[in-house]
C-alpha cells in the first residue's frame, strides 16, 4: 500500500479509458477472486462512521420537520427540471434541514453486543459504513450567515469551515452551469475513501457513487415533494472544490453539486481569497490504509480545465439505442403511471424514516402493481446535467422475478419508452439469482432482483473516463428510489454486490457487451414493516 500523501497520478487522463478498465475489470467479482481474498476486517481499526471537526462549534439544525403529506411515487411523479419551474423558489432554514435530515440525517439509533451504539442513516450503505460526507455553500440565508458548512449527522448541525459567499468557486467550477449560478444554497457530496475501503478495498470507489446516489435519490425527491427546485451537477473540474473543501485527495474527494432552490436575481459576489485552512478533524481509526486503485480511478476521471469540462458536455438524445429492438412477450406495466398509490402507501418522509435494509425475505409474492410502481418511480425524470434533453437512461434495468403475481417468473429487461417488460427467459431462477449475487440467500429469498446495466463501452467514449462515475451514479439513483417505492408500500428491499461477469453473462445476448452498475433485491421481508 502507498503512503496516505503520495500523490495522485496526473490529471490530464480522462480521454484515456483504458483507466477505467483497468479499474473496472481489476475490481470485478468472480467466484475466484471473492474466494481467494484473504482480505478480513480488523474491527479493532474500524473507522467511525462520521467526520467530527473537533474544534468547531455547532449551529444546530431545526427538526420540526412538517410532513408534506405526499408519497415518493407523487413527488418522483412530479419532478421538474429547474427550467420547467416558473419564478424564484428560495431556499429557507428549515428547508435545508429537512433536506439534509432525509438525506444524510441519523433516522434511528440501536445498540450493538458490546453496548456501542449503531447509526441507522435516511439513506441506505454499503456495510451501515456512511463514508458520504455533504457540505453547505451558500449566501445569507434567513439568518445563517454565508459561508462553507460541514454537515455534522452525529449532532445534526452545522460547522463553518469557511465565512463568506464562496458559490462562484462553484459556478465557475460547473462551467456556468444556470442552474448553478441561480442557486441560493449548493450542497456538495464527498466521500472518505478508507470508511468504505476498510471493509471493500479497492472496489469501494464504486460505492462512492453507490452511496452517494441513494443520498442523492432521497435528497430529489425530497426537494420535489416540497416544491424545492434541484439540480444535480455532475461534471465539473475538480481541483477547485476539492481545495476549497480543504480535502485531501487520497482521503476525501467531492462527487456531485446539487443545486438548491432558484432566484433568477441572484447576483453572486466575488469570492474571498481561498487560503488553506487545515482544520483538525478527529481520527477515523487508528491507522489508514490506502488502495491505489481508487486514488488512480479517480484522477483518470477528473476535469482539470474548463476544456475537459466543455469536451464531456451531453447533448440530448445521443444515447447509443441499438440493441434495444423487442423479441420476446411484452408485459405492460400496469397502470399508466404508476402514481395510483393506494390507501396505505406512506408519506415520503414515514418512508424514509422507516426504510432500512432488509436481512430476510419470505417467500412470498409481491403484485405486478407493487413492482410496476417500482419501476416507473425509478426511472423518473432525473433533473441532472448528464441526463439529455430526452430523458434517455445510460442505464437498463434487468430483473429476475421470481415470485410476482400477475407476471410469470424468468428474467426481463424494462424498456421505459414503452412502459413494458420484455420476457428474455421464463422459468425458475432463483438459484440462479443467489449464486449471480455472491451466493446470498437474500437474493434467492427475493420476489424480484433488479440488476441496472450500462454500454459502458458507449458512455466512455462520449464521456471519457468521467461516464463511469455517472453510469454509477444513475444507477444508484434509481436504485435508491427503488428502495423509496418498496418501504412506500410496506415491502422490503436490499442492496447487494454480484458476480460481475456472470451478471452480464446470464442476461445475454440482450445484454452482450453490457456492465452491472448496480443490483438491488425486493420483496416480502421476514418482519412486517
Amino acid at each position: 500500500m502507498e503512503d496516505l500523501e503520495s500523490p495522485l497520478i496526473d490529471y490530464h487522463a480522462n480521454r484515456d479509458v483504458q483507466a477505467t478498465w483497468r479499474y473496472h475489470t481489476g475490481t470485478n467479482h468472480s467466484y475466484q477472486s471473492v474466494h481467494q481474498n484473504s482480505h478480513h476486517m480488523d474491527w479493532h481499526n474500524q473507522p467511525i462512521p462520521f467526520k467530527i471537526y473537533s474544534t468547531l462549534s455547532p449551529r444546530q439544525l431545526p427538526t420540526d420537520f412538517a410532513s408534506t403529506g405526499l408519497t415518493p411515487f407523487e413527488a418522483l411523479a412530479t419532478a421538474e427540471t429547474d427550467s420547467q419551474i416558473p419564478g424564484d423558489v428560495l431556499c429557507t432554514v428549515d428547508e435545508l434541514a429537512a433536506l439534509l435530515y432525509y438525506s444524510g440525517g441519523v433516522t434511528k439509533v440501536g445498540t450493538v453486543p458490546n453496548g456501542g451504539k449503531m447509526y441507522f442513516r435516511a439513506a441506505a450503505c454499503t456495510g451501515a459504513l456512511y463514508h458520504i460526507e455533504l457540505y453547505l455553500v451558500c449566501g445569507q440565508i434567513q439568518d445563517l450567515a454565508a459561508g462553507i458548512y460541514h454537515f455534522g449527522a452525529h449532532d445534526f448541525s452545522l460547522r463553518q469551515l469557511r465565512a463568506g459567499d464562496y458559490r462562484q468557486v462553484l459556478v465557475e467550477a460547473s462551467g456556468g452551469d444556470t442552474a448553478m449560478a441561480q442557486a441560493p444554497a449548493i450542497l456538495v457530496c464527498s466521500s472518505v475513501f478508507w470508511r468504505n475501503a476498510w471493509k471493500y478495498q479497492a472496489r469501494a470507489y464504486r460505492h462512492c457513487f453507490w452511496d452517494s446516489g441513494t443520498i442523492l435519490a432521497n435528497l430529489l425527491a425530497t426537494g420535489s415533494a416540497r416544491g424545492l427546485p434541484l439540480r444535480l451537477v455532475s461534471a465539473f473540474v475538480d481541483e477547485p472544490i476539492n481545495r476549497l473543501l480543504d480535502l485531501g485527495y487520497n482521503r476525501e474527494v467531492a462527487l456531485h453539486l446539487v443545486a438548491l432552490g432558484q432566484d433568477a436575481r441572484n447576483q453572486i459576489p466575488s469570492p474571498p481569497a481561498m487560503n488553506a485552512v487545515h482544520l483538525e478533524v478527529q481520527p477515523y481509526s487508528q491507522s489508514e490504509v490506502t488502495y491505489p486503485a481508487i486514488g488512480e480511478m479517480h484522477a483518470a476521471s477528473s476535469l482539470a480545465t474548463p476544456q475537459d469540462l466543455a469536451d464531456i458536455q451531453i447533448s440530448p438524445g445521443n444515447l447509443d439505442r441499438r440493441g434495444l429492438e423487442v423479441q420476446g412477450p411484452l408485459f405492460p406495466l400496469l397502470g399508466e403511471s404508476g402514481v395510483d398509490d393506494g390507501p396505505e402507501a406512506r408519506t415520503i418522509e414515514e418512508t424514509i424514516q422507516r426504510r432500512g435494509s432488509s436481512r430476510r425475505f419470505r417467500r412470498a409474492p409481491i403484485s405486478f402493481a407493487q413492482l410496476s410502481k417500482i419501476l416507473m418511480g425509478a426511472v423518473a425524470n432525473i433533473p441532472a446535467d448528464f441526463v439529455g434533453g430526452d430523458h434517455a437512461l445510460m442505464n437498463l434495468p434487468y430483473l429476475i422475478v421470481n415470485d410476482v403475481d400477475g407476471l410469470p417468473a424468468g428474467s426481463y429487461v424494462f424498456h421505459p419508452e414503452k412502459g413494458a417488460l420484455e420476457q428474455l427467459k421464463a422459468g425458475d431462477f432463483r438459484e440462479r439469482a443467489g449464486h449471480l449475487d455472491l451466493g446470498q440467500e437474500l437474493a434467492a429469498d427475493a420476489s424480484v432482483n433488479i440488476y441496472f446495466l450500462t454500454d459502458l463501452n458507449e458512455a466512455l467514449e462520449r464521456l471519457g473516463n468521467r461516464g463511469y462515475r455517472l453510469a454509477q451514479t444513475e444507477a444508484a439513483i434509481m436504485g435508491g428510489r427503488v428502495y423509496l417505492g418498496a418501504y412506500a408500500q410496506r415491502l422490503g428491499a436490499t442492496g447487494l454486490t454480484f458476480f460481475d461477469d456472470d451478471v452480464t453473462g446470464f442476461f445475454s445476448p440482450h445484454a452482450q457487451g453490457k456492465s452491472v452498475m448496480f443490483l438491488i433485491a425486493l420483496g416480502r421481508p421476514l418482519r412486517r414493516l
